[in-house]
């Protein structure tokens, strides 16, 4: 199933957002100075920095489940910064003016950082590539967005339509990579989980975590973790500060 629907995607990707997104962004350098972004590139940018923008309240919730006030703090200010200053998030002086990068986070890394098993690497339909726990993150992440409180039904699909165009932004921005994967690859879907879970287990800082499983979770993975009578927070990061 995960290499049906990885052919799937690939497929999307060759007929439709490959070619929207040809010539909008590149991660290759200018050949000159005078070589600045079009207009559509300028466009995708911004639509995506406003995208990235309306992100950060969920962000802000998964930092203080994960015991992590400093980067939520900081995505706080980043977020009013680029509200305000920032045209709407349509601009982004956070970075350029404040030094207030955004600090990434989803409910995948807030159920990492209370021991639960990645699972099985599932390739989603649109979405790409995944892991159980981070699927089941994903839907939680749609209904702990404050966003959803904050703006009415129809704002609140033009918000995720804007965050789905910051993705289209990245496609853009790091065209070359994707298309050695997707299109220079003897096996590109292998490729795609090969490079998706080390990036993940990296960003996570599981490379080399030993989480502590009872034996039907070393068997079942996360489905494993879901069955389990109660909370384990045995294979919590040592980076990681407790919760209280």
């Amino acid at each position: 199933m995960n290499r049906r629907f990885h052919a799937f995607n690939a497929g999307l990707d060759s007929n439709v957002v490959k070619p929207v997104t040809s010539g909008f962004g590149s991660e290759k350098p200018a050949k000159s100075p005078d070589d600045k972004p079009g207009i559509g590139s300028l466009a995708l940018q911004g639509v995506g920095n406003f995208g990235s923008n309306l992100s950060l309240p969920g962000k802000v919730v998964n930092h203080l489940l994960q015991g992590k006030p400093e980067p939520a703090i900081k995505n706080t200010f980043r977020f009013f910064v680029n509200t305000t200053l920032g045209l709407g998030g349509f601009l982004d002086p956070a970075t350029a003016d404040f030094a207030l990068p955004e600090n990434d986070t989803d409910f995948g890394e807030t159920l990492a950082v209370w021991g639960v098993p990645e699972g099985a690497y599932l390739e989603l339909p649109l979405i790409g590539p995944s892991t159980e726990r981070d699927a089941f993150g994903k839907m939680v992440d749609l209904g702990i967005d404050p966003m959803r409180q904050w703006l009415n039904r129809d704002e609140y699909l033009i918000d995720l339509g804007a965050r789905a165009a910051s993705k289209v932004g990245q496609r853009a921005r790091f065209g070359d990579t994707v298309d050695s994967v997707l299109y220079g690859s003897a096996d590109s879907y292998a490729q795609t989980r090969l490079i998706y879970l080390q990036h993940r287990r990296h960003e996570l800082g599981e490379e080399e975590r030993q989480l502590t499983l009872m034996p039907n979770e070393t068997r079942r993975g996360f489905s494993g973790w879901l069955a389990r009578p109660r909370w384990s927070h045995s294979a919590r990061s040592r980076r990681d500060p407790p919760l209280r």
